[in-house]
């Protein structure tokens, strides 16, 4: 059962000490019709998968599946790879009792060398639990499911996927290293609350390329204890832009340091890249080593923005400073236009001013409806607003540097 690739080469007599073997959810009782559960089916087909040799594809037909919470936990001891591969489309259940509280719809965790690919789609199905999310309104909430977690997990690919509505983060990354996103599509309304595109924490290597998010907030957040995270030909919008935090918000982060974001468009976001930071913060941190190049912004918000007295709540009172220290970070050949007066924000912390920023070649053209605003008939020009940053100007500089 769920070994027809073996079955088949053994009737040609073919050796199949290094056959990839297939295990395809249908043969373990899934029905893919909505008047059935296919969790345990799915459940069963990776028990089996998992405990394979070899190579294993756990394969997903075309057709409509719906689940709850899907846990996918090795080591796989014995696979050199496993292949998650996905033609039809999942669906989340609606009744948040069939998941776990702060916990994910799909989770991969402790899975080495896994592709998951297959052109399907993942659908959160989240429109039903939007207005249960208080996470706008609340420092601490209860979180909803994650369309798709990885955690703890070594040399992963997600190739060619779609994550639709998610109830809370499309995809998270948690605590893995050599993680590559290809060809990723990450879709939801632009008012949808906390639907990250895509969440990294405490990982290594992680790389982002060719995928297209436009979602209800960061296309892509880079959250805590991070290095080496490199984005490139990344589309964003709607949604928030790209961002590094919010940071600064607990006892036990860790640094970021090394990232890049190169060669993406971002189409009507709120933001473009932000780098952002709590006041009050437990702990000092570094978010250092970053590069943002060659981008371009159309219609956004704001461009770009450094922000070291977050509170989304708008209920934080009277604070200490960030203890996170920004550093050595480079914002060049950045173009395009600007929805707001000020295009430029710099706000870093009073305790622990931002060192040695660069800004060169940074250029927000007008277009008849952003970089510049009428009122009374005047043209009023973008802006950049400065706080307690140390920075330098190289090239081109529209708006003109703040001192």
């Amino acid at each position: 059962m769920g070994l027809k690739i073996v079955l088949f080469l053994c009737f040609l007599g073919v050796s199949t000490s290094f056959a990839q073997q297939m295990f395809n959810v249908k043969d373990f009782g899934a029905k893919a019709s909505p008047q059935n559960e296919d969790t345990q089916a799915f459940l069963d087909t990776w028990k089996a998968a998992c405990s394979s040799g070899g190579e294993a594809t756990f394969y997903v037909p075309e057709g409509t599946y719906y689940t709850g919470a899907l846990s996918f936990i090795g080591p796989c001891k014995n696979l050199t790879r496993m292949t998650f591969t996905v033609k039809g489309t999942l669906k989340a259940f609606t009744d948040l009792g069939k998941f776990a509280k702060d916990g994910a719809w799909i989770m991969f965790g402790w899975v080495n060398d896994l592709t998951v690919n297959g052109g399907g789609v993942f659908d959160g199905q989240g429109t039903a639990s939007w207005g249960k999310n208080k996470c706008g309104n609340q420092k601490y909430c209860n979180l909803l499911p994650t369309s798709l977690k990885f955690h703890a997990s070594k040399n992963v690919v997600l190739q060619d996927v779609t994550s639709l509505n998610s109830k809370f983060f499309h995809i998270a990354v948690l605590q893995s290293t050599n993680f590559k996103v290809t060809g990723v599509t990450v879709t939801a309304p632009g008012d949808s609350p906390n639907t990250d595109g895509i969440h990294i924490e405490r990982s290594v290597g992680v790389t982002i390329s060719h995928t297209n998010i436009g979602t209800g907030d960061d296309c892509i957040s880079i959250g805590e204890g991070n290095s080496h995270v490199s984005i490139d030909n990344v589309n964003c919008g709607p949604g928030h832009g790209i961002s590094v935090g919010s940071l600064g918000k607990y006892p036990y982060e860790g640094d970021v340091d090394g990232v890049t974001v190169t060669s993406s468009t971002f189409t009507k976001t709120k933001n473009g890249i932000r780098i952002k930071s709590w006041q009050g913060s437990p702990k000092k941190t570094l978010a250092r080593n970053m590069t943002f190049d060659n981008l371009v912004m159309n219609n956004v918000q704001n461009p770009i923005i450094i922000d070291q007295e977050y509170c989304p709540s708008k209920r934080c009172g009277a604070q200490t400073p960030s203890l996170v220290q920004i550093k050595d970070v480079t914002f060049k050949n950045i173009r395009g236009t600007a929805s707001s007066e000020n295009a430029v924000t710099l706000t870093c912390s009073s305790g622990y001013p931002c060192q040695n920023l660069v800004l060169e070649d940074i250029n927000f053209n007008y277009d008849g409806s952003a970089t510049w605003n009428y009122v009374k008939g005047h043209e009023i020009p973008a802006k950049a607003f400065c706080s307690s940053v140390k920075a330098s100007y190289k090239g081109v500089q529209i708006p003109p540097p703040c001192q």
